[in-house]
């Protein structure tokens, strides 16, 4: 599949799992959101797990298959999410609640990183800290006019950190 084709669909799912995440978070407290509790409780890391390992093949494919190259906030925003793909897998079979210990500060950062990328893209004529020879400001998607790789990778960020919110609203909730 060529990036033209990849890069909408990427993109339409960073909106959806970003969006429902935050409806998620917002929801699992509701005292009506019995059913949402038990699927957060029981699926939640998984989820959690899944959201970074999609944004692992995605920045995977962008850099190997459709061959952009990486600049520094895109590596750094890498160190943040691979190592968080392994400890919510880890978490997701073990079952550890004391998971979100490590994974919501590597979110937490990640999102920081991708928040200040983003800007960067947005507002190009700041100097930059990129020294890579690949410009931080250098857009190679940009869909529906606003969504780049480091908006995906901040609503995968986001996302995770979300989830982790509503499995801890929803733990609270049932007891």
């Amino acid at each position: 599949m060529s990036e033209s084709t990849v890069s909408p669909v990427l993109a339409l799912l960073a909106l959806a799992v970003g969006g429902g995440s935050l409806v998620l978070a917002l929801g699992a407290g509701a005292p009506a959101a019995v059913a949402l509790r038990g699927v957060l409780l029981r699926y939640g890391r998984w989820m959690a797990f899944a959201v970074a390992a999609v944004a692992v093949a995605t920045s995977l494919y962008y850099s190997e298959s459709a061959g952009f190259v990486p600049c520094d906030f895109c590596w750094y925003q890498r160190i943040a999410m691979y190592p968080l793909a392994l400890v919510l897998l880890v978490g997701a079979v073990t079952r550890d609640p004391g998971v979100t210990k490590y994974a919501v500060p590597l979110a937490g950062i990640g999102l920081l990183l991708s928040l200040y990328h983003y800007q960067l893209q947005l507002f190009p004529e700041q100097s930059t800290v990129c020294t890579s020879g690949v410009p931080c400001t250098a857009r190679y998607v940009e869909q529906f006019g606003f969504v780049s790789i480091p908006f995906m990778a901040g609503c995968a960020f986001l996302a995770v950190l979300a989830l982790h919110l509503a499995m801890w609203r929803a733990r609270r909730a049932e007891a």
